[in-house]
């Protein structure tokens, strides 16, 4: 359904002159007034809507992310962008650079399309000596370079946002082998999306913004780039991944799919417009003496409110002492605060956990329950036909049954102080209910433990299963263990 053939029977189309895509119809837009909102946590659909919703563009297409890896999912996307190019759309992309060095090639050869424009967020200067360069950029600007752009969004003409915990890349979509993420997109159509677009534009703005062919050594690169057959080079390497991924017998089984409408069709939800807030960091936080309020207040005061439930998930929880304190008066009020996180053993991040770790036991005596979850296989059906194991990735929070969010923003101190971040707010019962379907299903006992202490004090894990309770991290090694421990006495809870 995804690439080559299948990804045309999907969108419901073939491909024009030169193997361009022919542009589908746009979906039904919501009526004014009204934004169509819908979650969206199947790997699959996810990376449809992004395909079709590339396919659909007549205009602009808008996207922001922290990383976009080099691999199947990557190229097939960057593929559809292209090609949308090809007909006219303006497309702009905006990448942190963070996880740019050595695919400047790849950068420099989309900018040679007339209608891509490529730039980069808080660059490193130093690109000539790999590695190594990198590491000396750092040590002289390690306060600037510390501070990266986290966010994520997927526009189209102004008018559909794909926001949430996904980057671009094979285990944000389920196709990668070894390993991959549990996520969650949240979806915006309608005049409310243009408040995303509105945030883009702030960044594409930015001072701490450049284009790609302002580098230090973007012109070398780019001679070296046309010797090389720069973007026809570019092009052919496209179509051969695609042609790669067609052949999977996996995407060669998958029936045709809906066409764009009738994909987000699928879960929508009418909800007034007023009703939809997207919200974005400040491209300059955390830098200047004046810090301009970001979404970390706006998140803070959502969850404070709260009169009878707070739902978090967060992938990287390390609420520090102001979080752990501001849910445990929650509690004190009560109000049920549930959380869900990783587990040791689902973790792609130790330090992290050794930074949750550290905070565990207080949450718990202060009423807060703990979810974990297991490293778990590939649920159903993957993208390319993958297994591995799970990570949670998803970023999310319910209020009351009320409000939900979904974004970028983890529930720690990176994500509060460092990096920028942004997400949506939602004031709706329908909305909230699809997310509190979603926490169910992460806590169910088959995909999570429940975290409490037992009469001494201690640590337990529980799934309900006959063997009662565990002790110790389950389901990991002692090298694991001890590792997460160890980074959970070191002074780096502010970097996490």
């Amino acid at each position: 359904m995804l690439a080559g053939e299948a990804i045309g029977k999907a969108a419901g189309q073939g491909t024009g002159p030169g193997g361009a895509a022919r542009a589908t119809p746009p979906p039904v837009a919501p009526d004014p007034g009204t934004a169509g909102v819908s979650l969206v946590p199947d790997n699959r659909a996810a990376f449809a809507l992004r395909v079709l919703s590339a396919r659909a563009a007549a205009r602009t297409l808008d996207l922001q992310y922290y990383t976009w890896n080099v691999d199947a999912t990557g190229a097939l996307l960057a593929r559809e962008a292209l090609r949308a190019a090809d007909r006219g759309v303006r497309v702009r992309l905006l990448l942190d650079d963070l996880y740019v060095r050595g695919h400047e090639r790849d950068l420099a050869a989309l900018v040679e399309h007339p209608s891509v424009e490529v730039r980069l967020y808080n660059p490193f200067r130093v690109r000539s000596w790999g590695a190594f360069g990198a590491a000396i950029d750092f040590m002289l600007a390690s306060y600037r370079l510390n501070h990266r752009m986290h966010n994520k969004a997927w526009i189209a003409d102004g008018r559909l946002f794909v926001g949430g915990g996904r980057n671009i890349g094979d285990e944000y979509f389920g196709a990668a082998s070894q390993f991959n993420f549990r996520d969650l997109d949240l979806v915006v159509e309608g005049e409310a999306a243009a408040q995303a677009a509105g945030h883009f534009d702030r960044y594409w703005t930015s001072v701490r913004v450049r284009p790609v062919e302002a580098l230090a050594d973007a012109a070398a690169r780019r001679r070296s780039l046309r010797a090389a057959g720069g973007l026809d080079d570019l092009r052919r390497r496209l179509e051969a991944v695609a042609e790669g991924a067609a052949g999977s017998d996996h995407l060669a089984r998958l029936e045709a799919g809906p066409d764009l409408a009738g994909l987000l069709a699928e879960n929508r939800v009418l909800v007034p417009t007023e009703r939809v807030r997207i919200a974005a960091d400040p491209p300059r936080k955390g830098l200047g003496r004046r810090r301009a309020p970001g979404l970390l207040s706006e998140v803070r005061a959502a969850v404070a409110a709260a009169g009878r439930e707070v739902l978090i998930v967060s992938p990287y929880f390390v609420p520090g002492r102001r979080g752990a304190r501001l849910l445990a008066s929650l509690v004190r009020r009560g109000v049920r605060v549930s959380v869900v996180t990783n587990s040791l053993a689902a973790t792609d991040v130790l330090a992290v956990h050794g930074g949750y770790a550290r905070r565990r036991r207080r949450l718990l005596r202060a009423g807060i329950e703990l979810r974990e979850l297991k490293r778990g296989g590939q649920e159903g059906a993957s993208l390319l036909g993958s297994g591995g194991n799970a990570s949670l990735h998803t970023k999310a929070f319910c209020v009351d049954g009320e409000l939900a969010f979904v974004g970028s923003f983890n529930f720690d101190p990176r994500s509060a102080h460092l990096n920028t971040e942004m997400g949506a707010f939602v004031r709706h019962p329908a909305v909230a209910g699809q997310l509190r379907e979603e926490v169910a299903r992460l806590t169910d006992p088959a995909r999570s433990w429940a975290v409490r202490l037992d009469g001494a004090g201690r640590l337990a894990w529980s799934d309900g299963g006959a063997e009662g309770p565990l002790r110790g991290e389950p389901e990991t090694t002692l090298t694991r263990r001890v590792l997460a421990r160890v980074l959970g006495w070191l002074p780096i809870e502010p970097y996490l």
